[in-house]
């Protein structure tokens, strides 16, 4: 576990050595990290925002190359909410009758199953800068039988923005001097800030909750 954290939090670093040790293939292996972050549901634990960040940062120091890094990781994440779109829709019978997969967190599900109660088809956006959300919401779209055509819009606009915002934040910001300088700092704010509406909407749906409990009247 240290390790992890040690890895998202130095992510700059660790971006750096694979960049120096690998070279081109660098690409290779932030496309198939954001692939998997957002189209596996057994890997939302996958740096998502600050890899990106980080990589903008390093493209704006010529390490690498900002306009292949939008385009790669756009389709990386187009593809991902694609196959796990598919993924969600081939367990949809076992979600809805077990309502139980033993790989998959309920508690995850349920969340995501609430966001998109609250916002419909633009979960899909909205989920593209929430950690874990992002990673369930076009499985979750899937086990309901979203229409594709109506979910593949908004995966594509959702992969777009969040792709260019990280990516050319980075590029912009990340060099900064004093973002530089504190990039740990910046990594957490940013993962904090991401999971501002996660806690929001958790909170209100223990308040629902327990209103609803309130109003139900005892049995005598």
């Amino acid at each position: 576990m240290s390790f992890f954290i040690d890895f998202i939090l130095h992510f700059d670093v660790h971006l750096g050595e694979f960049i120096s040790s690998y070279g081109a293939l660098t690409y290779l292996i932030l496309f198939v990290i954001i692939f998997c972050e957002t189209g596996l549901v057994v890997t939302p634990f996958l740096p998502g925002d600050s890899m990106l960040f980080a990589a903008g940062a390093f493209a704006a120091i010529g390490a690498l190359n900002a306009a292949l890094l939008f385009v790669l990781l756009s389709a990386a994440a187009i593809l991902g909410d694609t196959v796990n779109y598919h993924i969600g829709k081939g367990l949809s019978s076992i979600l809805i009758e077990k309502k139980k997969v033993k790989f998959i967190k309920q508690k995850n599900i349920d969340r995501t199953v609430a966001f998109f109660d609250k916002h419909g088809g633009k979960t899909i956006v909205l989920a593209r800068f929430i950690p874990i959300i992002r990673t369930f919401a076009p499985f979750v779209a899937g086990s309901v039988h979203m229409r594709y055509s109506y979910f593949i819009r908004y995966n594509v606009t959702g992969g777009l923005c969040w792709v260019a915002l990280c990516v050319f934040g980075g590029f912009f910001f990340g060099n900064l001097p004093w973002v530089r300088d504190n990039f740990s700092v910046i990594i957490i704010a940013i993962i904090l800030i991401s999971l501002v509406p996660a806690i929001i909407m958790g909170i209100s749906s223990r308040k629902k909750e327990k209103t609803e409990k309130k109003e139900i009247p005892e049995q005598k």
